[in-house]
Order: structure tokens, then sequence, then C-alpha cells
């Protein structure tokens, strides 16, 4: 349907331009909902993981929480935050961002980069008591934020496809609900207009055919009485003849 609920002409032009239309909108309904699925799919397995995920790091910061309270009591009761605050020059943990690519949508992906050769001053901590505790933390808390970037890449990647759920929805029920419906209508009213044109055409046609051969039947009467006017005409006597009398006996 046109734009201000005009109809569109009813000719075999525009019947094949619908066509095509509903041809292409059924055609990226099946192609969206498959997309849909694969989301739909994707968004389940990613909604185990992020269970999975953090309940993982709920552990592991339950142990890192322990561990730093031993590492604590190892050094006497040390503040062992502000020496490793000072002695941290260079990052010895990056987070980098990658793409990945889920039935054509771009979800973003947290990949933990660790460097150990940054983490030299670190090591040196608690030489003189509680040394190995210490490191045993740093490991255990080092476990602990590589779960909560898993974490957080889950997270990103539950939203994105979220957001892209909900959009190709809108967009599968507005081909399925909207866009096809309005064209297989708009078909369907140029189908029977063009039957009426047909029938309308047809009935005009015969209805010429009957008064041409109605036109000629009356010429053809009006010729027949027009002949036998002239052979009757012909056939009359002549008062110019002569005719001999019968005998008369007496």
């Amino acid at each position: 349907m046109s734009q201000g609920g005009q109809r569109p002409a009813a000719n075999r032009m525009t019947l094949q331009t619908f066509k095509a239309r509903l041809g292409g909108a059924s055609k990226g309904f099946k192609l969206l909902k498959k997309k849909r699925d694969a989301l739909k799919a994707k968004f389940q397995a990613l909604l185990k993981e992020i269970v999975t995920e953090k309940l993982s790091v709920g552990e592991g910061l339950k142990d890192g929480a322990f561990a730093l309270a031993k590492s604590h009591y190892a050094t006497g009761g040390e503040d062992i935050a502000s020496t490793v605050i000072e002695r941290a020059r260079r990052p010895a943990i990056t987070t980098k961002l990658y793409p990945d690519n889920v039935a054509g949508v771009s979800i973003p992906v947290f990949k933990l980069l660790h460097d150990p050769s940054k983490d030299t001053s670190a090591q040196t901590l608690g030489v003189a008591s509680g040394g190995a505790v210490i490191n045993a933390t740093r490991e255990t808390y080092l476990k602990a934020v590589f779960s909560l970037v898993k974490l957080a890449s889950l997270q990103t990647a539950f939203h994105t496809l979220d957001e892209e759920i909900k959009m190709t929805s809108r967009r599968v029920n507005a081909l399925e609900y909207v866009l096809i419906p309005r064209i297989e209508d708009t078909i369907h009213y140029i189908t029977q207009e063009m039957d009426e044109q047909s029938r309308e055409e047809f009935f005009r046609v015969k209805k010429v055919v009957e008064k041409k051969k109605a036109k000629l039947l009356k010429e053809r009467e009006a010729a027949d009485k027009e002949s036998k006017i002239e052979i009757n005409a012909i056939d009359a006597p002549s008062l110019l003849q002569t005719k001999k009398d019968p005998d008369m006996l007496f």
C-alpha cells in the first residue's frame, strides 16, 4: 500500500513489483529468524557460563581474602599493602580487547595478559618472614583477577547479545506481523482488481459482439424485405399489356 492509505495501480507491472517485495521480505524474515535462533542459543550458553564463572569468582575472592589474612599473620601484622604499592612501577597484568563474531554480531572479548618479568619487584616481599605465604597470596589473587576478567567478558557479551536479540526480534515481528501481511493484502487487492477488470472487459466485449450481431440481423432483415418488395414489383401485371378476353357463348 502506498503512502496516505492510497491503493496502488492495479496492473501487471505493479503486481510483479509487489511479488518481488514479498519474496525479498520472506527471505529476509527467514534469515533474521535463523539469526535470532543462533543468538538465543549463544545467549543460553553464555548464561550457563556466567553462573559457573560467578561461583568461581566468589570462591577465588574468598580464598584470596583468606590468603591475605594468612600473609598478615605470617608477617607479624605488618601492612604489606603500602609496600606493594610503593614497589609497583609497571603493570604486570594488562587487558586487551579482541572482537568475536556470533551470527554476524561483533562481541567484545577481554583477554588478560600477564608478564612475569614486570613482577620481579613484588617477588622479594617478605624475605625476612612470610615470603612463601605472600607469594601464595599473590598467585591466589592472580587467579581471582583472571576469573574477574573472564566474568567481565562474559557479562559484556551477554549484554551485547541481549540488545541484539531484542533488535532482531523487533525486526522479525515487524516483518511477520506488519510488512508481509501488508504486502500480501496489496497483492490480493491488485489480483482482485485485475480479475474485476478482466470480467468487465469480457462483459463489454460480449455486449459489443451482441450489438454487432443484432445490427447485422436487422440489416439482413431489411435487405430481405427490400428484395421481396422488388420481386413483387416485377411480378405485378402492367396496364399497358393487352389481354384477350375469354370467348362468350350465347
